[in-house]
């Protein structure tokens, strides 16, 4: 079954809305399309950005019609944290695309658990595929970590019919376990006292030398 994909609609600048008014810039462009500048709502930016991220595609809604895009990149205020412009690419019929999905980590680890330490080595997958097909992130579940050499790999990974890695193998590793480190506390320092014992020595001679030569 077919996704639904996220919409949003453009507003082309020449009808001035302002940030004020509660949008942001955006532009959109393809292989074979120019740059075009429009307008979004911020809000509802803001929804499709949280569904679909950057790795899924979306009905952009534009003055010339529908057209399949994907988040290209988004700048965001460096204090408030909040998109202030967007860029979107278009998507042809039948084009592969590959991006970098997120890795979402559930569940619990009875490694852990028995004292293991968990490590995750990947935290975005590559693949590619059409963009419809392309998920918004992939579920890992550390159950299958249960003992403290259990490692999860790509190819635990259940991938969607039409979407393949991309510059990474099914052996490479997602996460493992370590063992813990046991914090030992340092070993007092060996002192020599003979050692003591003949610098004092040499250094009381020394004191009457100078002494006597007064």
């Amino acid at each position: 079954m077919t996704k639904a994909l996220l919409t949003l609609t453009t507003v082309p600048r020449a009808r001035k809305e302002t940030k004020k008014d509660g949008f942001i810039p955006a532009v959109y462009y393809g292989s074979h399309s120019p740059s075009v500048s429009v307008f979004i709502d911020a809000i509802e930016f803001k929804k499709v950005l949280a569904g679909a991220g950057e790795s899924s595609s979306i009905e952009l809604i534009t003055a010339t019609g529908t057209e399949n895009a994907m988040i290209h990149d988004v700048q965001v205020h460096p204090v408030k944290g909040m998109p202030i412009h967007a860029d979107f690419y278009l998507i042809e019929k039948g084009q592969k695309v590959h991006v970098k999905t997120p890795l979402e980590y559930i569940g619990e680890s009875q490694a852990v658990k028995e004292g293991g330490v968990l490590v995750k080595v990947m935290h975005e997958l590559s693949v590619e595929g059409e963009p419809s097909k392309l998920p918004h992130e992939f579920i890992i579940d550390l159950a299958l970590l249960t003992a403290k050499d259990s490692v999860i790999k790509v190819g635990d990974i259940k991938l969607p019919a039409g979407v393949e890695l991309y510059h990474v193998t099914a052996d490479d590793v997602i996460a493992s376990i370590a063992e813990a480190v046991e914090e030992t506390e340092a070993a007092p320092a060996e002192v020599d006292l003979s050692t003591i014992e003949v610098e004092a020595k040499g250094k009381k001679e020394e004191g009457e030398a100078e002494a006597a030569t007064e």
